[in-house]
């Protein structure tokens, strides 16, 4: 049956290159709601300065050609609409949410902050600037968000390295913003994708907005991701105690890590239950363990991360979580195929959601591959005991990426837990 519905959504979705260059694609399913993103290759792997992406990214809906900023606002709310910007360390996404009929307005007002964004020096000082300090200051003091983006620094250095928020000393300038945005938002560089629209329709769409204007044709280019590993701490006070164990790869995504995520993980099946995962008994009350997989276009990002209240308890989950991912190499038979079905519900259910969807096609529309959910069952399905052993030795096999945050007189070292 999960077979069939996957063939049902991938016949309904449909992926183009319109006349203008810019790839196309939309699923319609006959929601009463619409939703379209606008995604360019502006994230801040691209970045030619530590925190130009995120400040580019709250320059989103401010002052065009076409409307101002109160004028965007105003009129997004006469029709209804939720307008949103997002950043990822690949992709710069501009989201309008609307009801159906609406989308020739929408799209028109956000393709023209990619072709008119007049980037005034008044919105940069008085209203971009205090949301990037504001987004900077939140991110650093969020224990888990603070984790992740070290062990990006230290898994990849530069290029998915880079952060996803601007530091208090990175001093962009209004002219940094400026030289990104007209590099970034290049026809090669954007992709178009809709939910609750026709795929011909949202082409003709693009095609009009993007008509006559200046856009360029510079496809973004970064280098090679290389996964290099390392450790750091830091010391801190206020949140749950930290520690993240990873281990990354160069390449494309290996469905055999969405299978060890999902072995990996404590969540229970039943609620109120243990569950059936190799960590679940060994973590005391109070203390979590969340299998983080984090893949793009030519790297993976694999790990757990623990947190709790106290240094001891997170030190001794850390110590289960790195034995069971250790021993996670003999898994075969019924545990295997325990593993694959949840890796398989856990990918078919994410494509319930907009976001889902948005996030399952974003890099593989610009590598034109095919973006089915059929495919993606396809390929964890393939992956037997052999394959997956191989999978997980080869990563586990690198040096590791190991970030303490908390209390670091009482957190544990890299080798205290068995790395």
């Amino acid at each position: 049956m999960l077979a069939r519905r996957a063939s049902a959504f991938a016949r309904s979705f449909a992926t183009v290159v319109d006349n203008a260059g810019v790839k196309v694609a939309a699923i319609d399913n006959g929601q009463p709601t619409t939703a379209v993103t606008f995604l360019v290759k502006a994230g801040s792997r691209y970045e030619p300065k530590p925190g130009v992406a995120h400040t580019l990214k709250n320059f989103a809906f401010k002052s065009t050609a076409k409307r101002s900023a109160l004028g965007t606002v105003r009129e997004s709310e006469l029709y209804g609409g939720v307008l949103s910007a997002s950043l990822s360390r690949e992709y710069l996404a501009l989201t309008s949410e609307f009801l159906r009929g609406d989308e020739s307005f929408f799209v028109d007002l956000m393709s023209s902050f990619l072709t008119s964004g007049k980037f005034q020096r008044h919105e940069f000082q008085e209203y971009v600037l205090p949301v990037v300090a504001a987004e900077s200051t939140a991110a650093s003091q969020n224990p888990a968000t603070h984790a992740l983006e070290l062990a990006h620094s230290l898994a990849f250095r530069s290029g998915l390295g880079s952060s996803l928020f601007a530091s208090p000393h990175s001093h962009v300038s209004l002219d940094d913003v400026k030289a990104f945005a007209a590099r970034a938002f290049s026809k090669g560089n954007i992709a178009v994708l809709g939910t609750g629209i026709d795929s011909a329709a949202l082409t003709q769409l693009v095609e009009k907005a993007l008509a006559g204007t200046s856009v360029g044709d510079v496809v973004a280019q970064s280098t090679p991701s290389t996964y290099f590993g390392g450790e750091t701490r830091v010391e801190s006070h206020g949140g749950p105690e930290t520690v993240f164990i990873g281990f990354g790869a160069a390449g494309p995504a290996d469905p055999a890590l969405a299978i060890l995520a999902a072995h990996l993980s404590p969540q229970p099946s039943v609620k109120w239950s243990q569950g059936l995962s190799p960590i679940s008994a060994g973590i005391s009350q109070g203390t979590s363990v969340q299998p983080v997989l984090l893949p793009y276009s030519d790297a993976t990002l694999f790990g757990l991360l623990v947190q709790g209240s106290s240094a001891e308890g997170v030190k001794e989950a850390a110590k289960v979580a790195t034995k069971a991912l250790k021993e996670s190499t003999g898994l075969k038979g019924d545990a295997l195929k325990t593993a694959v079905a949840k890796a398989k519900f856990a990918a078919a259910s994410s494509l319930d959601g907009r976001d889902g969807i948005f996030g399952a096609l974003s890099t593989k529309v610009f590598a034109n591959s095919d973006a089915s959910i059929e495919t993606t069952l396809a390929s964890i399905d393939k992956v037997d005991a052999a394959a997956f052993s191989k999978s997980v030795a080869a990563i586990t096999k690198a040096k590791p990426t190991f970030v303490a945050i908390g209390n670091v007189q009482a957190l544990p070292f890299a080798d205290e837990v068995g790395l």
